[in-house]
């Protein structure tokens, strides 16, 4: 008698758990495509927009150098430099409103290097243009750079050709 009440017992519970998992899959099955529906239907919540003051400071720019000479060039772009390329071992570049220290660099071709390996920033100065590069992504920040005595055919001020005019 105790083995037939144990089994009606095992049996309603199992007949009981059939029921409620059936309808819990039924629920999930039919509400899922109302969800997805609903959500698409649902309008965009309003959201009230609210200004901030910034607490950040404007970024900082450094004042372009008195004495500096403007360097023109390609795509509107343009850079101040002060210091006397011929005899300074520093010179300042006014580049993208900051001011940055170059000291010079010695090169075998007679190009005239300025490179800070702090900030990357590296100017090269043939007879003929300026260039201006970064070391961090390998790429030329100006080109075909020029000074007002360079576009009516001055050569640039630079260390070798001092050097070539003092020698003839």
């Amino acid at each position: 008698m105790k083995k037939l009440l144990i089994a009606a017992v095992v049996a309603s519970l199992s007949a009981t758990s059939l029921v409620a998992a059936n309808n819990a899959f039924a629920q999930n099955g039919a509400t899922a495509p109302k969800t997805a529906a609903t959500k698409a239907k649902a309008p965009a919540p309003k959201h009230r927009l609210v200004k901030r003051k910034s607490t950040k400071s404007a970024a900082k720019t450094d004042p372009v150098p008195e004495g500096s000479v403007l360097w023109s060039c390609n795509e509107g772009l343009s850079f101040d430099l002060k210091g006397d390329m011929k005899r300074d071992q520093i010179v300042t570049v006014h580049w993208a409103h900051k001011n940055y220290n170059l000291p010079r660099e010695v090169t075998t071709t007679g190009a005239d290097r300025f490179h800070d390996a702090a900030t990357g920033l590296d100017l090269v100065v043939i007879p003929t243009k300026a260039m201006l590069f970064s070391d961090h992504d390998g790429a030329r920040l100006a080109d075909e750079c020029k000074t007002a005595e360079m576009v009516q055919g001055a050569p640039a001020p630079t260390q070798s050709n001092a050097l070539q005019k003092s020698g003839s």
